[in-house]
């Protein structure tokens, strides 16, 4: 019988779970000890993603015809059940993504706050009056949703980026179906178990497990989906853009980053070390606001990198489950031969390696070692590829204008960080960065809940999630004038 806790996953759909009919199934391993099964999941068959996408598009004139208040006690509820079940939702996040476990608790509240925020916003104000030329009209707009909504997710915040996109769109009177990375999918079953839970009614929320690259074209060919939420690769998501463009439906895109801290001689170092080293080395740098660059003025690089090194030093390397362990295994034997390769390939000075433990607890884990790096020529690999693991490169320059014409010289736009007490330098910066998340002595990582998240360039198709915004996704905006 398949269900959230069955080691043989199936999709989620109305409510129920349903059997793959697929024959090839793929192995869902704990990076942190690959001899733990996780889960095995069937890559599905695009047949299957039609079968869930009906099961949302029964539900739509149901849950769109609730009001907002009633949506809103459903995505309250939601948010309640995630609390009651936190702990154990963490420990999972811990085995299957290898997430150490203080970020996992972290994520799970992380979750409770957005379903909370979304609840709120599901009974805000939705349109505008405006004044008509003729006086005797009336004409206002009005935000309607967009319908069955898909969205793609990756495997690294494996609770919270699917709740950050799909509780705007059911606030907003859409439904969902969700595909996750096939590395998260049990923790995306347990997501769809605690929906249940809530009393979210079947069809509103649907998980379908499998591989991506049979799921995701099915998923975004199908006739009911009105849009496209995707978070992953670059090269993925200009696919999915492509899919999406070709059938004239909304989509959205978030595809990483080659994230820079800049740090100028005025700045408060112990702080900049400090943040800049919690921000490359935590979680193994997989996350995509992840910092993978420093930039420091020539002036302080020498002291800086030592500064760096010591506080890299601190992180500890250990199963994710160890409540002292902030540096936890990359999620594949891939990422971690992928990473080792990168920086052989390299002739940059390693000035920080780590060493990985040969002890049984580390023995069947995917751990890559935290590195720091400098003297990396800047058109290397690794000052360009968004390496996902917990490398740090050192770059030295001559002064912001050299910094920022450095930082900006990437494909990438997402996350920034400049540490300085010049409040002109950090206006500089903030006018010229070609990033759409900047900020000023704090690190590059992660941002409120209720704030706006996205990049420019390579990093995103423009529109933005989370926040206020996330209503200009999920929304059509129609203008209603009415004469008498």
């Amino acid at each position: 019988m398949i269900s959230a806790t069955s080691p043989r996953l199936g999709h989620f759909s109305n409510g129920q779970w349903v059997a793959s009919e697929s024959s090839r199934f793929i192995r869902d391993v704990n990076p942190s000890n690959a001899t733990d099964l996780v889960a095995e999941v069937p890559e599905g068959t695009a047949d299957e993603a039609a079968a869930v996408v009906r099961a949302a598009a029964d539900a739509l004139p149901r849950w769109r015809a609730l009001s907002g208040p009633a949506r809103a006690e459903l995505l309250y509820g939601w948010a309640q059940a995630i609390q009651g079940r936190a702990e154990e939702l963490a420990q999972l996040m811990a085995r299957e993504v290898g997430k150490p476990i203080g970020e996992a608790r972290g994520e799970a509240g992380r979750c409770v706050a957005i379903l909370r925020y979304y609840a709120g916003e599901a009974v805000r104000q939705s349109g505008d009056v405006i004044p008509a030329q003729t006086g005797q009209s009336l004409q206002y707009t009005r935000r309607e949703p967009m319908g069955v909504v898909g969205l793609i997710t990756p495997w690294n915040f494996p609770l919270a980026i699917p709740l950050w996109k799909a509780a705007p769109a059911l606030a907003f009177g859409n439904t969902v179906v969700l595909k996750p990375a096939e590395a998260s999918s049990r923790c995306a079953a347990a997501l769809a178990d605690t929906a249940a839970q809530a009393g979210i009614p079947a069809g509103v929320f649907n998980v379908l497990v499998g591989s991506g690259a049979i799921l995701g074209p099915a998923l975004i060919a199908q006739p009911d989906v009105a849009a496209i939420s995707f978070t992953g690769s670059g090269k993925v998501g200009a696919m999915v853009a492509a899919a999406a463009t070709a059938r004239n439906i909304r989509f959205q895109t978030e595809m990483g980053g080659k994230n820079v801290a800049i740090v100028l001689p005025d700045a408060d170092m112990a702080l900049a070390a400090t943040l800049t080293a919690a921000g490359a080395m935590r979680f193994a740098g997989q996350k995509c606001t992840a910092t993978s660059r420093v930039i420091v003025d020539a002036s302080i690089e020498a002291a800086f990198t030592d500064r760096l090194i010591a506080e890299a030093k601190k992180f500890s390397l250990g199963p994710v489950t160890e409540a002292t362990a902030a540096i936890g295994p990359v999620i594949s034997a891939e990422s971690r031969d992928a990473v080792k390769q990168a920086l052989a390939a390299s002739d940059a000075e390693c000035v920080y390696t780590a060493d990985v433990p040969t002890s049984a607890d580390f023995s069947n884990g995917y751990f890559a070692p935290p590195t720091i790096v400098r003297g990396v020529k800047r058109d290397a690999d690794i000052a360009r590829r968004e390496l996902f693991a917990p490398v740090l490169a050192v770059f030295a320059v001559a002064g912001l204008d050299e910094a920022i014409q450095l930082a900006n010289d990437t494909s990438y736009g997402l996350s920034a960080s400049l540490f300085t007490r010049d409040i002109k330098n950090a206006l500089t910066y903030v006018e010229r960065m070609e990033a759409g998340m900047v900020r000023v002595n704090g690190d590059t990582t992660g941002v409120d809940p209720h704030a706006p998240f996205g990049g420019m360039k390579g990093s995103s198709s423009g529109s933005r999630e989370q926040g206020p915004a996330a209503r200009e996704f999920y929304t059509h905006l129609k203008t209603v004038q009415i004469n008498p």
